[in-house]
């Protein structure tokens, strides 16, 4: 069947979900021998980077779900699965979904003691490590056994392989999980429908440019990644799926495989805007696609400014310098980016607007009462949404203090315009709010600062009150993970009083001798400008980050409210 008509047989299936876009995608005639998915590591007998065919992926999945069978896996098993490569994530989520199990994706990075926290919680069924992760977890109370290597899996016969589990469109199919900025992530459930609401819908639209031939560097255990397989897999698309995601691995990635789009998060297109793009062949990217976190400005000008893409003259079609970044803003809780907005080098709004919703979509700004504030006033962000996780595995009580009047709160706070676009000011948890009913935002901080300060690649802005409370999870587990002294000011703290600190990552070649406080105090306004205490340069390598790479503000928080000036 032709691509074209094979995703409008897909999108009217109502027997589609994300547990089955494989079996569905074979079943609806496409060629076995097209497209399935390339990995970064050997797979069972492949060598690393074979593109395996549609049909070869199918095998490598029965293989696995014949394995997971022998042992006992069944029907709604949740099986945790920690692992480092991709291909182990991907064919184990493939395998357990076909099973009808339901499969846990947790993130390499975790340290063990998180890890084995998280595993007790799940109150999972059985284990997949692979040896490394297997021999960090020895010794640790599980609750559940381990099963194996998600590796040995594939020895399994496809022929023995049950048949596939028919899903209800409420079958829950994957449990991903948050970053952890706070301790031990939560455990995100999504349904078999709710995890494929946004791809049906994309499924129906004219297929956009730069989604043929994917990079994916986004992690792979992540809510994101299980969307792009299942997108890519209808698309009939090539895709290659990192087990890392560092700016030198994504930028060799491309120049190798020559992927027409790349898809990752914020953290990514930050780290490449560390280097001179300028001397990499990136003329084959027409997309960056962006989820999670939405984008600071410099760095989208910098990736826009490379690779090309298609537009519409007089003439016809014809392919321009310059690709198109689609930035947007999305949660592992969403099961999508709610928002989309289109960037190329022609485009100029910015300051930290996420565009519009998809039509899937619905939001609104909120107060602290649940009711809708007028354009332009800040308030939470609630979402509705059929893409919308199904809530927190065995944890209700946060799933549903994270509900007001029918509305998903997603702990952003944003405002709308007049005309239907919104901004993303920050993270709740990382604002101060300073009285008569203002606050202080940090991303939006850092946005300014990288607008106005071209020798510095990124920022983090730390807004804290005095006297405050570290904000420490209950279990203990939130800790600095590397030690970064920030210097101590000579000021005797005042209470209540708000102060500000300014990390900054500089370019390279630029001076870190050199004073940018009032560059800095300028650009943060001169509310925010008048509690900067201090602007300092830290190496990346410095910063305490969380699993997925992003900044962990309140382990920050945490080191400055502990210090004693001196």
């Amino acid at each position: 069947m032709r691509t074209k008509g094979l995703r409008g047989a897909l999108a009217a299936d109502t027997e589609l979900g994300a547990g089955n876009v494989l079996a569905r995608v074979l079943a609806h005639g496409a060629d076995p021998d097209g497209p399935g998915l390339t990995f970064d590591t050997a797979v069972d007998g492949h060598p690393a980077e074979h593109p395996l065919t549609l049909g070869q992926l199918d095998a490598l999945v029965a293989a696995r779900a014949a394995w997971l069978h022998e042992r006992g896996v069944r029907r709604r098993d949740p099986v945790a699965v920690w692992a480092g490569a991709a291909a182990d994530m991907v064919l184990s989520f493939l395998a357990l979904a076909r099973l009808g199990a339901i499969p846990a994706l947790m993130n390499g990075k975790l340290r063990p003691e998180i890890a084995a926290e998280y595993i007790r919680r799940l109150r999972a069924t059985g284990v997949l490590a692979d040896a490394a992760r297997a021999e960090a977890l020895h010794g640790h109370d599980l609750g559940a056994p381990l099963l194996g290597q998600p590796a040995e899996a594939g020895a399994g016969d496809p022929a023995a392989a049950p048949a596939h589990h028919r899903h209800h469109p409420d079958d829950p199919i994957v449990i991903t999980h948050t970053s952890g900025t706070t301790g031990v992530p939560k455990a995100v459930l999504h349904s078999h429908a709710s995890l494929f609401a946004a791809t049906r819908h994309l499924l129906s639209m004219p297929q956009a440019q730069g989604t043929s031939r994917i990079l994916n560097a986004l992690p792979a255990p992540h809510t994101a990644t299980v969307l792009m397989v299942n997108q890519a897999l209808g698309n009939r698309a090539e895709m290659f799926l990192l087990s890392e995601q560092s700016g030198e691995r994504v930028l060799d990635a491309i120049q190798r495989w020559r992927p027409d789009g790349v898809f990752g998060f914020s953290v990514t297109w930050a780290e490449l805007a560390r280097f001179d793009l300028s001397a990499y062949d990136l003329d084959s990217v027409r997309l960056w696609f962006n989820t999670g976190d939405c984008s600071h400005e410099p760095h989208v000008r910098r990736l826009v400014a490379v690779g090309s893409r298609d537009v519409m003259t007089r003439e016809g079609v014809k392919r321009v310098p310059g690709s198109v970044f689609i930035d947007g803003l999305g949660s592992s809780e969403m099961g999508h980016s709610m928002f989309h907005i289109t960037h190329t080098t022609d485009t100029d709004r910015y300051g930290r607007c996420v565009g519009r919703p998809y039509r899937f979509a619905r939001v609104a700004v909120l107060d602290e009462q649940g009711d809708e504030v007028p354009p332009g006033q800040v308030g939470w962000l609630g979402i509705d949404s059929p893409s919308l996780f199904r809530g927190y595995w065995n944890d209700s009580v946060t799933t549903y203090r994270s509900r007001l009047r029918g509305w998903y709160l997603t702990g952003d706070l944003v405002h709308a315009d007049a005309d239907g676009r919104y901004y993303h000011l920050d993270r709740a948890v990382d604002s101060v709010e300073v009285g008569d009913g203002r606050r202080f935002f940090t991303a939006l901080s850092e946005e300014r600062i990288l607008a106005a300060c071209p020798d510095v690649t990124d920022c983090t802005v730390v807004i804290v009150k005095e006297g405050g409370t570290p904000a420490i999870d209950p279990a203990g587990a939130e800790r600095v993970d590397r030690p970064l002294r920030l210097g101590v000011s000579d000021a005797t703290p005042r209470p209540g009083a708000v102060v500000t600190d300014v990390l900054l990552e500089l370019a390279a070649g630029a001076d870190p001798e050199e004073d940018r406080t009032e560059r800095v105090r300028a650009a943060l306004g001169p509310d925010v400008g008048a509690t900067l205490r201090r602007v300092v340069p830290v190496r990346a390598d410095d910063m305490p980050v969380t699993v997925t790479g992003k900044v962990r503000k309140v382990a920050l928080r945490e080191r400055y409210l502990t210090e004693t000036p001196s």
